[in-house]
């Protein structure tokens, strides 16, 4: 068995470049694993700037001097989370404690509701059954009302790290555009001199992140916009929480979609009960969802490399437990990356075979 591992070994390792991509790889899994709650800062305006970046870029092909672009760039992004800031937040706040204040009511009338399910379907549910599951829901009703109460206690330091955040973050994304070219000079001193493979699977795979992220920002930003403006006209209450929850579930593909329409359902539901406006809700999700799924994403995210619908839902399911939120946004560039690896790493093994037969 150990001489096995070791001919295993031999044969696919022996490649002093396939040992340095591995090493970076596993360098950057432990950087992010363990080091990831203290460099979100960092990781987050490394995201932002990559993003800026394309647009300071822009500017510079049209003979704009790349300090003036950078600058031009920079002020509009701290214009915008000025407005984020200001106007968004409060918003948001204002919005999350009127339901906090109306769930009360909501918890009652559904309870109504459930324990008249015995009687007009007995042979399919009993009494005994729609207790248990309320006692059910109301344990996990008292996690979360001792959870939201801890959040609260620590709200202060939250509002310090926040602040923290609102400060270093905007200064290290001026500090990554301006110096890119000396920090990545900087990174590039560290790493080995044999690096053709992983500067192989970096090329392919920059293209795919960059065009990912873009199109990804652009539907988000669409989908909260167009879900924003049709439940206004419709007069659902908590438009800007759940136009904004709309458009964040794009990130987890195939699931949010489907995981956003209960909340839509029951907001609509406590607001207007079983009736036409309920259901001109959900016809309005559903339509959002159609057009996302079928004109919008195909049409921001095209140059991405199509992935098999499993490989992209298990990509989320690990990536997503592994990083959070991080990892759910980042779960298609990820998988991208592991496909581009082993692509890599077989066609290595191809070429070293093709050499050693002549």
């Amino acid at each position: 068995m150990i001489e096995l591992m070791r001919s295993w070994l031999k044969r696919y390792f022996s490649n002093p470049q396939v040992v340095i991509l591995g090493l970076l790889l596993f360098l950057g899994f432990v950087l992010i694993f363990m080091l990831g709650d203290m460099l979100t800062p960092v990781f987050a305006s490394l995201v932002i700037a990559y993003l800026l970046d394309g647009m300071v870029s822009a500017l510079h092909r049209f003979r704009i001097p790349r300090l003036v672009s950078l600058v031009a760039v920079f002020v509009l992004f701290m214009a915008c989370l000025l407005v984020l800031t200001i106007g968004l937040l409060p918003m948001l706040s204002r919005q999350i404690g009127q339901l906090l204040q109306q769930l009360p009511s909501m918890l009652s009338r559904g309870q109504k509701e459930l324990m008249l399910l015995p009687q007009r379907y007995p042979d399919f549910v009993s009494e005994a059954q729609i207790r248990q599951i309320l006692d059910l829901f109301g344990s996990e009703l008292t996690h979360l009302g001792q959870r939201i109460l801890t959040v609260s206690v620590a709200s202060v330091r939250g509002l310090i790290s926040l602040l923290v955040y609102l400060i270093l973050v905007p200064l290290m994304v001026f500090f990554f555009l301006k110096d890119k070219v000396t920090i990545l000079e900087w990174v590039t001193g560290f790493l080995p001199e044999h690096r053709g493979l992983a500067a192989e699977v970096w090329k392919e795979v920059n293209q795919q992140i960059i065009n990912y992220v873009r199109g990804k920002l652009w539907e988000i930003l669409i989908v909260w916009a167009v879900s924003y403006a049709a439940f206004k006209m419709l007069g659902l209450q908590f438009t800007m929480l759940v136009a904004l929850l709309i458009g964040l579930s794009v990130i987890v593909p195939y699931l949010g979609a489907t995981v956003m329409i209960f909340p839509v359902a029951l907001i609509a539901y406590f607001q207007w009960g079983w009736g036409s406006q309920f259901a001109y809700a959900l016809i309005l999700y559903g339509v959002i969802q159609v057009l996302d799924g079928n004109l919008l994403a195909p049409l921001l995210l095209s140059e991405v490399v199509n992935l098999h619908p499993v490989a992209i839902i298990v990509a989320v399911l690990v990536f997503g437990g592994l990083w959070g939120l991080w990892g759910l946004f980042f779960a298609v560039p990820l998988a991208t990356l592991v496909h581009a690896v082993v692509k890599a790493w077989f066609s290595e093994q191809v070429k070293r075979k093709a050499d050693t037969g002549s």
